[in-house]
């Protein structure tokens, strides 16, 4: 039955507004923050950048796999869509479930408490009025900032893709230029040593250190997360057949070569050792080439950048939800379209709801260090699902160099789960066990779809 268009999403995204999301999507705190943290668990520079240059290539090629199954499968809910098509819609729905509670309420959150400490570092005076009307702990009054954040794009959003696009777009382009320039600023004036690249100690590639490979691996993955973004607003996208690929692959490539310039930045700029375990990387790397103005300057940037993300992460999870609602496999009022600005709106409200509560919950450095492992999981079965909609004829043949591109992505997936399994096994079984509770939430909702659907209309 051909949907009302009343309740139904409308094609209106082009190839520009889709690659915006994309790189939005992509650029976050990862970048941001995880340079150092890598240093200073691998000790090499030059072993670091290889792993990010490796990074880029297994997010270009989930991207090209992703084209020929956004193409194949053009709506809303990304890999929700593409595992409920290809396998069962209980894949389909765990992969939503860990998107509701990890892939994008999270990332909101993170990209909120990111853009409050990055202005706060570029302003240090910026919450000394809170102390006047009682405030007295910075981090509740950062938090305040990062709840009122997320309201604000909230309700940006719930006026319209078009209108959200719009912002959307200025937001993304800003941060791609200002990235761009600051990259030429700091190579070409500034005060950098090319000796920190060879620096650093050796890698003696034992058990060990393949296990920390394999765990550094994860966290610049979670850096390129993402990659796929496009594909959760199918149901909104002019021509998906060609704007889908190609958003992906453009979107990524863009990211991909912004990342590796930001790294040899990194480097070029800090001894390897002053570099471990720094959290606010970029803002030193700046002060060390341009000096103290260049670091509140860059510091406004990562600010600005992170604000980018939660506007684009608040577009993509409610699409998810959305789609999940409509099949029946959550709750139903989320399924809901505004009839004014033709958006899910109460999948809007309930994400910036959990994304607030995860602000102030406390847990959330718990969340993003098993967020890796769990956004890991379903990639793989969605590029699995390549072969099977070859097998099934309804491809549309669109990925190159076929079958290495999708056996890339696989090898290097399955082997950096598996190492980081054993480097981490805590916080890599609470992801699992995160994936094992949505089997019974699938079944309740499934149940109740079931006695709805078989109750008498009145």
């Amino acid at each position: 039955m051909q949907e009302n268009s009343t309740t139904s999403l409308e094609r209106k995204l082009g190839l520009f507004s889709l690659t915006n999301i994309v790189v939005a999507n992509i650029i976050g705190a990862g970048i941001f923050t995880t340079s150092g943290l890598l240093m200073n668990d691998l000790g090499n520079p030059v072993l670091m950048i290889v792993l990010w240059i490796v990074g880029g290539a297994i997010a270009l090629c989930g991207a090209l796999c992703y084209g020929e199954l956004g193409a194949a499968i053009p709506e809303a809910g990304g890999e929700y869509a593409f595992l409920s098509r290809l396998y069962h819609p209980l894949f389909g729905f765990l992969s939503g479930w860990v998107s509701f509670i990890v892939g994008f309420s999270a990332p909101i959150a993170a990209s909120s408490i990111g853009f409050s400490e990055y202005l706060t570092r570029a302003f240090p005076a910026l919450f000394d009025w809170t102390t006047r009307l009682g405030v007295t702990n910075p981090s509740l009054s950062k938090n305040i900032l990062s709840i009122l954040l997320i309201a604000i794009f909230t309700v940006v959003h719930l006026r319209g893709i078009d209108f959200g696009a719009v912002i959307q777009n200025i937001l993304t382009t800003l941060k791609v230029g200002l990235i761009a320039v600051l990259i030429l600023i700091g190579f070409a004036f500034g005060n950098g040593d090319s000796n920190h690249f060879t620096m650093g100690s050796s890698v003696p590639f034992d058990f060990g250190s393949w296990k920390t490979i394999g765990l550094s691996l994860l966290w610049i993955m979670f850096a390129y997360s993402g990659w796929n973004a496009s594909t959760y607003v199918g149901s909104e996208v002019r021509r998906p057949e060609l704007n889908i690929p190609r958003s992906l692959f453009i979107g990524t490539a863009v990211v991909a070569f912004l990342y590796l310039g930001l790294n040899v930045l990194y480097v070029y700029a800090i001894d390897p050792e002053a570099m471990k375990g720094v959290i606010s990387i970029g803002g030193m790397a700046m002060g060390n080439l341009l000096g103290r103005g260049m670091e509140t300057l860059f510091s406004l940037l990562i600010a600005f950048a992170l604000l980018s993300s939660l506007s684009a992460f608040i577009i993509l999870g409610p699409r998810v939800y959305y789609s999940m609602a409509k099949d029946g496999y959550f709750f139903r009022f989320v399924s809901d379209i505004s009839p004014h600005y033709r958006v899910p709106a109460k999948a809007i409200v309930l994400q910036g709801v959990i994304a607030s509560i995860i602000v102030l919950s406390g847990t959330l450095d718990q969340i993003l260090t098993y967020m890796g492992f769990s956004l890991g999981i379903f990639p793989l079965l969605a590029v699995f699902g390549i072969f099977r909609l070859r097998q099934l004829g309804k491809s549309p043949r669109l990925l190159p160099l076929y079958p290495f591109v999708p056996l890339f992505y696989l090898f290097f997936g399955i082997a950096m789960l598996l190492l980081s399994f054993f480097e981490r096994p805590t916080e890599s079984s609470i992801a699992i066990l995160t994936v094992l509770v949505g089997i019974p939430a699938f079944y309740l909702f499934r149940r109740r779809y079931s006695e709805a659907a078989a109750a008498p209309s009145a």
